[in-house]
């Protein structure tokens, strides 16, 4: 099989969870090829992304790492099994490659939770108003980007609507529903929406008001995606650079522990609906 010269962000988590197997076992890449009868380049280019695994492979390489986490495994291994390419893939040479690999995550995740403080998350947020967060980015995109990176957010919505959807929690501050992003009606039209979602089964919204007096997390954007294990969870932390992907057990168990308290502090769902409704008759 061909090496990859640029692996996805999924190829590139496929490979760190078949190191991190390994490294379990206090094997080096050069002692795993040794056992597997492989040269060390190919566990290097396994384990980097650049070389594409089979599912039986990868049950072989647990098998001989002495990994007993059948759900692990077999979730490492159904990660083989895409063949088609995302629809993410249309827009490879048009936008960052992270904004991509965050599009492939959304796609795979069996749940998502989000955290936001400013603005509305983004698989959430209506045409004009992605379009206004998009305006305001330093440095000033050319408006034919502005337009790329719009309606790819909107395709990237299709993961709340398809069948069956991802179910989404969202916690979001009251800072977030009062800024006038776009202006009074842009904002109304963005929490009617934001309500109309709310009325879906696999989405629920909280909101943490100003008078709660308490923000866990030093007020950070959170967004984080489950896998079919918790072992595979993923964490996107929104940078201005980009998206940053954080996969390490701790950061897992610190970000969990975050959205926890976050959600403990909201209102919820039902108060919150009542809360929107307020901030929209305010405006």
């Amino acid at each position: 099989m061909a090496v990859r010269n640029n692996p996805t962000g999924r190829q590139l988590r496929f490979g760190a969870e078949l190191r991190k197997l390994r490294e379990q076992t206090g094997l080096t890449s050069t002692g795993a090829a040794q056992l597997l009868g492989m040269k060390q380049a190919q566990v290097s280019n396994m384990e980097t992304g650049r070389l594409g695994v089979s599912a039986e492979r990868v049950r072989t390489l647990a098998c001989h790492y002495d990994c007993s986490d059948k759900a692990l495994v077999e979730a490492i291994a159904g990660m083989t099994g895409e063949r088609k390419r995302g629809w993410w893939e249309e827009y490879r040479e048009i936008l960052p490659a992270g904004l991509l690999d965050l599009a492939e995550l959304e796609h795979h995740a069996t749940r998502l939770r989000t955290a936001v403080i400013v603005h509305i998350p983004g698989l959430f947020q209506t045409t004009e108003y992605a379009r206004e967060i998009f305006r305001q980015a330093v440095p000033e995109l050319p408006q034919p980007d502005i337009e790329h990176r719009v309606s790819f957010r909107l395709k990237r919505q299709a993961i709340l609507f398809r069948d069956p959807p991802t179910p989404h929690q969202i916690i979001v501050h009251e800072a977030a529903l009062r800024m006038k992003l776009g202006g009074p009606r842009v904002t109304r039209d963005q929490l009617k929406y934001l309500l109309d979602m709310n009325e879906r089964e696999h989405i629920t919204v909280h909101v943490i008001p100003f008078d709660t007096g308490t923000l866990p997390g030093s007020g950070q954007s959170i967004y984080y995606a489950e896998g079919p294990v918790p072992q595979l969870d993923t964490v996107n932390l929104d940078q201005s650079h980009g998206p940053v992907f954080l996969d390490a057990e701790a950061q897992l168990r610190k970000y969990r522990v975050l959205l926890d308290r976050m959600e403990s502090a909201a209102l919820t769902p039902e108060e919150s609906q009542i809360f929107i409704h307020t901030i929209i008759k305010d405006l």
